[in-house]
């Protein structure tokens, strides 16, 4: 039924302005804004997610964007160098100084955040 849907992800953020800001200049995506104050990120290979405007927000408590890398410590530093503050988790789930994941036999993988408190991560295959 849905196998040659055009799908696409959507979630809110609290103000789009800083949203295309952080998702255009931080993470370098290309980003669109349309006449409703909805934003369009274009993903490789065909994706896309739709990031909102609502004004009694909530950051998602789950992952909501993944992105995959070559090599996550490179992702990390550049991300780092450009302000942006990766998870600490130290529980059934931890990571390094950096936040990366190192463990449980899957993807490396770093958790940060939007300006919004949106969970993204990069990931890396091993």
């Amino acid at each position: 039924m849905f196998k040659n849907s055009r799908a696409f992800s959507s979630y809110s953020v609290d103000d789009i302005v800083a949203a295309k800001s952080f998702y255009q200049e931080i993470l370098g995506l290309d980003v669109e804004e349309d006449e409703m104050g909805f934003l369009s990120i274009r993903l490789t290979g065909g994706g896309e997610v739709i990031l909102y405007p609502r004004p009694n927000h909530l950051p998602a408590t789950f992952t909501v964007l993944n992105f995959p890398v070559d090599d996550i410590g490179k992702a990390v530093d550049e991300l780092i160098s450009k302000g942006v503050t990766f998870e600490q988790y130290s529980g059934e789930i931890k990571t390094d100084e950096k936040g990366i994941c190192r463990e449980g036999g899957g993807p490396l993988i770093a958790w940060f955040k939007d300006l919004a408190g949106n969970i993204l991560s990069v990931l890396q295959e091993v």
